[in-house]
């Protein structure tokens, strides 16, 4: 087993970083979702039975669109165990590791994908989280904070509980995922950088693996003058 280099071990670190934000935003919408009866409140509004003291679900948004922020969260957690696996097999199996331009130039294009769709992300819950803040402040009496609404009472099959703790750690995590995507793009960058640098380095003609030969022993062997008999 060969050591990694640094850039490309905080590259599997990031992965690593981003495969458990990926799960946690994945997690969090659905556990929301299925405490809330299934709907997507995301952009949502509530009414309040004040008989009965108790919140219920008036309004929500179609259940697509929360599966659309589990999916994407989904899909880069896979992403990012995939990429994790297979450096890892590719330290321990082969001697040498090398990284080609082609494959670079591709994680980049997956890079810039990522960092788009997580913004998407990462709008619709901050945005549809504060939509449904402003309904549950406008119509449930004596709160000041959104959060003091999980521990009123909701009609049932709705069980609010939790439901704004959880909707604020899918939208961290996925801002958090999409910071360190954009570390991760910098950190290919470099690397590739690099991988040019020593490629222009190799086309002067000098033999950049020792780099103190001289010119007589890097010469072409058939270029050399023939020597007088």
């Amino acid at each position: 087993m060969m050591a990694l280099p640094w850039l490309l071990l905080l590259e599997l670190a990031l992965y690593a970083s981003c495969f458990v934000c990926g799960i946690v935003t994945a997690a969090s919408v659905t556990i929301t979702q299925g405490n809330l009866g299934g709907l997507c409140m995301l952009y949502g509004t509530v009414s309040y039975n004040s008989t009965a003291g108790a919140i219920k679900a008036q309004l929500s948004s179609p259940a697509s669109l929360c599966y659309f922020v589990s999916a994407i969260s989904v899909l880069v957690a896979v992403m990012c165990f995939s990429l994790s696996l297979y450096w890892l097999y590719t330290c321990c199996i082969d001697e040498v590791v090398r990284r080609e331009r082609m494959w670079m130039n591709l994680t980049l294009a997956v890079c810039g994908v990522f960092l788009f769709f997580l913004l998407i992300s990462g709008c619709i819950l901050k945005i549809g989280r504060d939509s449904l803040c402003n309904s549950v402040m406008q119509t449930v009496p004596n709160i000041t904070r959104c959060e003091e609404a999980q521990s009123r009472t909701w009609v049932s099959p709705f069980n609010g509980v939790q439901f704004y703790t959880s909707l604020h750690k899918a939208e961290t995590a996925v801002w958090v995922n999409f910071f360190f995507w954009l570390i991760i793009g910098v950190l290919v960058t470099i690397q590739r950088g690099q991988i040019s640098g020593f490629r222009m380095l190799g086309g002067t003609g000098g033999d950049v693996s020792d780099p103190g030969a001289t010119s007589a022993e890097t010469e072409p062997f058939f270029n050399r003058a023939s020597r007088p008999q």
